[in-house]
């Protein structure tokens, strides 16, 4: 196979539907046999990459995700939030960012805190006269926080091809994902105001402590699991995979024993829904691990490399290049494939200019987030306009609101390495 062949056959193959996975393999398995190996070389790398103790993590954090939105976590964390900061004019979609912060302690997964938010969030905040394409807008935009603020699935992903520590990475998406949330907040804050939305009435300081401290109480357990975890993370205490284990332990006994909204059929229910997402996920890892072997004996990442080097020759204009280039790939193909395809062939390239490794891999994930939000393949798009039963193409004037915020917190990221460093 000509070494040119390999991205244009990619290319044709994603364009004509043909699923990631099967693309990969596709590819891996003709590459091998135009270089005269073995193809058994593809299945070894396919069975080396899922022996790993940190990928252990991604299916239990799925499941962490989908017990918290079936046993009422998520529910209770909304009605916090919403009692810190619900009195605010535009005081409840600020509670929705807020809550999709706290459940993205938690699930790791951007497309399920989108889901678990939005379906108690979007219809109140249209009971409270938010435009429904703005509330639905601003939870696909909010959900993309569950691939930036640890732990994160993409983190782990990017982390397992690049050999790069995940815990390193889970502290570098801390002050990121507190600025885009923040970020976010100020834009509904100022939005209600201007628009005239979300009409509050007065509330005594009393009232307002009152009401905190009932809903405190009643989400005391599901707080504190964010924080058993991360504290568990950060004090070493356990591994990122031994804490995805604790997050589905705690979840389970919660759910189950002490809230009990959810019985022992509906959680079968959730394993089920829960495996078939790591299979399919875990599967692309896999390819993924011989098609990084096909590109590495073909030199495609030196190659690349060169190119970039020839048309890049310092590390703005480097990463302007690659934010163009991850921006457009998002709108195509899914965060995990795009970083297992990717990460490895960019990274050794952003090394040569200079930049951290760990830092490089925040750029990546904020970046391709954003395209969680834009069609044709944004997840969480179409999870939040299903949610709020409208048609994408209604949510289109709110959503590029969002996501040129998103993109100025992408150029902070970016050109910014200390918000990512700072505290490694």
């Amino acid at each position: 196979m000509a070494v040119g062949f390999i991205p244009i056959l990619l290319a044709i193959l994603l364009a004509i539907g043909v699923p990631v996975a099967a693309t990969l393999g596709l590819i891996s398995f003709f590459g091998l046999s135009q270089r005269g190996l073995p193809s058994v070389s593809a299945i070894q790398s396919m069975f080396a990459s899922l022996d790993s103790f940190s990928l252990m993590a991604v299916p239990f954090y799925i499941l962490a995700g989908n017990i918290m939105q079936a046993g009422g976590i998520s529910t209770r964390l909304v009605r916090l939030t919403n009692a810190l900061v619900g009195w605010l004019r535009g005081g409840l979609g600020s509670a929705a960012v807020l809550t999709s912060m706290i459940f993205a302690c938690i699930s790791g997964s951007s497309s399920a805190t989108t889901a678990a938010v939005g379906a108690t969030t979007i219809p109140a905040m249209a009971k409270k006269g938010y435009p429904k394409p703005f509330a639905a807008s601003l939870v696909a935009a909010s959900g993309e926080l569950g691939a930036i603020i640890p732990p994160s699935l993409p983190m782990i992903i990017y982390g397992l091809v690049t050999n790069v520590s995940i815990g390193s990475l889970f502290i570098a998406g801390i002050i990121p994902g507190i600025m885009i949330g923040a970020s976010l907040v100020l834009l509904v804050l100022i939005w209600a105001a201007v628009a005239g939305f979300d009409r509050t009435e007065a509330i005594t300081p009393r009232k307002w402590i009152v009401g905190v401290y009932a809903a405190l109480w009643d989400s005391l357990l599901s707080l504190f699991m964010p924080v058993l975890i991360l504290g568990g993370i950060y004090s070493g205490v356990f591994t990122p995979t031994e804490a995805s284990v604790v997050a589905v332990g705690y979840g389970l006994i919660v759910s189950l024993f002490i809230y009990r909204e959810v019985s022992l059929p509906q959680m079968g229910e959730v394993f089920v829904r829960s495996a078939l997402t790591s299979a399919g996920i875990l599967l692309i890892v896999a390819v993924a691990a011989a098609f990084g072997f096909v590109l590495t004996i073909n030199r495609i990442p030196q190659q690349v490399g060169v190119w970039i080097s020839a048309v890049a020759h310092d590390p703005i204009t480097f990463l302007i290049l690659v934010n163009v280039l991850l921006l457009v790939v998002g709108m195509f193909l899914e965060t995990l494939a795009a970083i297992v395809i990717l990460a490895p062939i960019l990274v050794p390239v952003a090394a040569t200019f200079g930049i951290d490794p760990v830092h490089f891999g925040i750029i990546m994930i904020a970046n391709l987030a954003i395209g969680m939000l834009t069609p044709p393949i944004g997840v969480n798009l179409f999870i939040a306009s299903e949610v709020a039963g409208l048609k994408v193409e209604q949510m289109i004037r709110s959503l590029l609101v969002f996501i040129a915020v998103l993109i100025v917190n992408l150029a902070l990221i970016s050109y910014l390495p200390i918000l990512s460093t700072a505290l490694l």
